[in-house]
Order: structure tokens, then sequence, then C-alpha cells
């Protein structure tokens, strides 16, 4: 199934809508986000231990925004008791409100001196998968063989890609295998102790491979758009990130490079298939601060985005969001996104500074023909766009109501990369984003023309190579 980006405006209403007598029109309002001036310096705050940094951090962020919106606020109230106003939400980990307003009341606020822009709050994002969706087996009929018996029942013939026959007998997918996960586990490396973050369509919560991996109770789970209370996913994209980044073996082989790790997740798209800018910075927020009290530590170790923006180049809007994750030690993994094979293919945010961006190889380490490529339109620190490959084609994962599939795509190639995040944060906590990124890299194994390029980055990942490169 070929993942599209869909578009819808999305109005969240916070206030009730004024009434208005049946001879008054309505006024016209449009969906906006204000970014104010003043910016949070996080590098001046001292180095500490990693809960009391994280809090430090948040504290810091909620100072800043508390300070500069107060003004603006009052006169966004004013205008709200008049009917030019609705739906506030504050977003103080990038200094900026989403509402929906008057173009009038658009224009003053861009006017006012604290505020750096006015812009429309977008819905011009997408998923970052190939191909997916070929069923394989319901829960009760786990094993791979069983699965194609069922679905061949059914016409449908699931694909084995490139898994390896002698990677399945051993119990493990051929992706696994490929990145080296197999041989942190054998060191007790299982990813224990940590928390990974999706940030993607939801999760099926009742899998039997996720089920048992989902950390539960407050701020384990957040959607922005209100649809439900609960863990949930209607397209099952994020179900398939999920179940490579912490799956089991319910299936009848293990599926997930961190299969020790909790899990919590985000709810980036509605059911309808459409995010929202003022969406995914609430839900960059949450993640700061999952339950709303800096004094409890419950961000997450690692979180992984498989989405882009819909159209190439260089969009910073998510920048300063990706930047807060870093200081809290977070390294933001990136899908690269699917619009090779040609130079210069590079999608927001994962072509942003302070993203880490992941392009998808084969299973004989092939870079596919969809995987973005550099130069990056944003420039970078490293040089070099992505930053890794990592497997995706192929990839035997888990699926909606219990199933299991086979998908491809740089969606796939990112939960690798933050999967072994959680295998080496389960075994070194308390490595910065820096130490974690220089790790990876580091133990990349090189591919295509020596040295770093725009098409393998520094090389595919190395589970061990990873860990024996940590400082």
């Amino acid at each position: 199934m070929t993942i599209r980006a869909l578009a819808l405006i999305l109005l969240v209403s916070l206030t009730t809508v004024p009434t208005y007598p049946a001879s008054v029109p309505e006024p016209e309002r449009t969906a906006v986000v204000v970014y104010l001036k003043d910016r949070a310096d996080l590098g001046r705050l001292p180095p500490e231990a990693l809960p009391a940094h994280r809090r430090r951090v948040v504290e810091e962020l909620r100072r800043v925004a508390d300070r500069a919106q107060a003004p603006l606020l009052r006169a966004i109230e004013a205008e709200r008791r008049r009917g030019a106003v609705t739906g506030v939400h504050r977003l103080w980990n990038v200094n900026a409100i989403a509402l929906t307003a008057t173009p009038d009341f658009a224009a003053s606020m861009a006017r006012r001196p604290e505020v750096a822009s006015v812009v429309p709050d977008t819905t011009a994002f997408a998923l970052a998968t190939g191909t997916g969706r070929v069923t394989g087996a319901t829960a009760t009929t786990a094993p791979h063989a069983a699965a194609m018996v069922a679905a061949a029942s059914q016409g449908v013939v699931p694909r084995t890609g490139t898994r390896e026959i002698g990677a399945r007998l051993a119990g493990v997918e051929a992706n696994l295998a490929q990145s080296g996960a197999p041989s942190l586990w054998s060191l007790g490396l299982l990813g224990e102790g940590v928390v990974v973050a999706s940030v993607d369509t939801g999760a099926d919560v009742t899998h039997p491979d996720l089920a048992p991996r989902w950390r539960g109770g407050p701020g384990s789970w957040f959607d922005p758009y209100g649809e439900h209370a609960t863990p949930f996913d209607a397209s099952g994209h994020g179900t398939w990130t999920m179940g490579v980044m912490v799956g089991g073996d319910a299936g009848g082989t293990a599926i997930g490079v961190a299969p020790g790790a909790r899990w919590i997740a985000a709810k980036a798209f509605d059911d309808g298939g459409v995010a929202t800018t003022s969406g995914l910075h609430a839900i960059f927020q949450w993640l700061l601060d999952p339950d709303g009290d800096p004094a409890t530590d419950d961000a997450p170790d690692v979180v992984n985005n498989s989405w882009t923006f819909a159209a190439k180049g260089c969009n910073l809007a998510f920048e300063p969001d990706l930047a807060a994750l870093r200081a809290i030690g977070v390294l933001p993994v990136f899908a690269a996104g699917n619009g090779g094979p040609y130079a210069s293919s590079s999608y927001s945010p994962s072509n942003n500074p302070s993203a880490f961006s992941a392009g998808v190889v084969n299973g004989s380490d092939v870079i596919l023909s969809m995987s973005s490529r550099g130069p990056s339109a944003c420039g970078g620190r490293t040089g070099v766009f992505p930053d890794v490959v990592a497997p995706g084609k192929d990839t035997w994962t888990s699926d909606l109501y219990g199933m299991w599939t086979s998908a491809t795509g740089t969606s796939m190639a990112a939960p690798h990369v933050s999967g072994l995040l959680a295998l080496v944060l389960s075994g070194r906590p308390g490595l910065t984003a820096a130490q974690q990124a220089a790790a990876v890299t580091t133990g990349a194994r090189d591919l295509g023309v020596p040295g770093p390029d725009n098409t393998y980055g520094k090389g595919r990942l190395d589970a061990l190579a990873t860990w024996n490169a940590l400082p």
C-alpha cells in the first residue's frame, strides 16, 4: 500500500464559539501559529545529572514563554470575548501560541514588537513508508509458515523479500541480524529501563508483540486531536514502526531491536491521515514533560519519527523542538524520506541540524532507489545526508488486529536506529544526544564510495561497533 499525505485543517477549540444573531454572519477565521521572538538559552544551563537537567530545561522553557506571552495573551483574551478568536493553545516549548483568528487580528498580532511571525497552521506532512500491508498471521497462528498458509487461503501471498531462511530458523528476523542487535542481546542489553517514544499514527496497544511493553499510566499516550483517550492506530503505520523498535516474538520470530524497552506514543496524524503544525508542536512539548509535572522524570529516552514534510527542501519549523529534545539527552531520530534516487532529495525535519536521519538499504546492504539522498537542503552538522542507513526492505513487523506484515521504506529504517539507541542506553544511561549520535556514526559500516557520502551517509548501522565506539 502506498502511503500518501492527506490534507485537512484542524480547528481545535478550547472555548465556546459565540452565538450570533441570524442576521450577523460569523466572522471568517483561519488557523495560525504565532511565534514570539524570545528564546530560552538552554546552552547556559549548568550540567547536571539527567533527571535534574531535564527538569531544569522544562522549567526554563516555561519561564521564558510565560514572561514573553503574557501581554499577547491579554490581547488574545480580549479578542476572544469579541468573537474574533477561538481555540487558543499555548506552546511553551517553542514560545508560540496556536489559535484561530480573524484575518484582521492575525495581521495585528504580526505587527506586535514581541512577535517574530504569524504563519498558517499547515497540514503539509506525510508518512515515510514506501510500501506495506501485506498481511501475514493472526495472533493464534503466529509462526511464519502458518501465517503464509492462512494468507494464501485468502488469496494473499505475503512477500518474504530478503528475509533469510537461516535467520528465521534461528528465531530472529533477518533485518535484526543485519543490524547486529543479537550481538548486544548476548551481552545482556535488551533495552530494559529505557522508554522509547513513537511520533507516528499511533500504535495498536492490543497487539501481542506490543501490549506487554506499553508503559501505561499517565503520560504514556498523547492525541493532540482529541480522538482517542488510549493508544489507537487508524492506518497501521505506527504499529509497524513500533514493532521494529520494541516488538517481541509472539509471531514466532523476534521482530524488535529492543524487546526489553517500554514504549509510549503520540498520534501525529488524525484518523483521516492529517497532521498539523500545531499538533506536532504540541507532541514535542508533551515529550519533554508527558504528565505535565516537571518533577516527574517521565520523558522518553528515545524518540522515533517516521514522517516528513510532504515537499522536499529545507523547513526549520521544528528545529527548536528538536533542539529542546537534544537538550534533555534525547536524539531525535527521523526517517530520511522516500524521495530518491536523485541527489538533493532530502526532506525536513530529517535534514534539520538537530535531527538524526536514516536512509534505507536492502538485506544485501544496497541502497534502495527510494531512499532520499543528500546533500541536505538545510546544511547540517555532519556534512552528509543521511546520517546513516539501516535495513528497511520487506521488514517483517507487527500490524493491526494482532497480525503481522511486511513493510518497506525509510520509515522502517529509522526504528532500527531508535531500537539500537534503546539497547545502548540500557547499558549506558545518561549519554548525551551528541554522544549517542557519535557512537552510531562511528560504529557504522562504511558502504558505497570510501568514506561518508550522500547516499549511505556514514554507513549502515552496526550494533556491536556502536557499543564499542562509546566514550
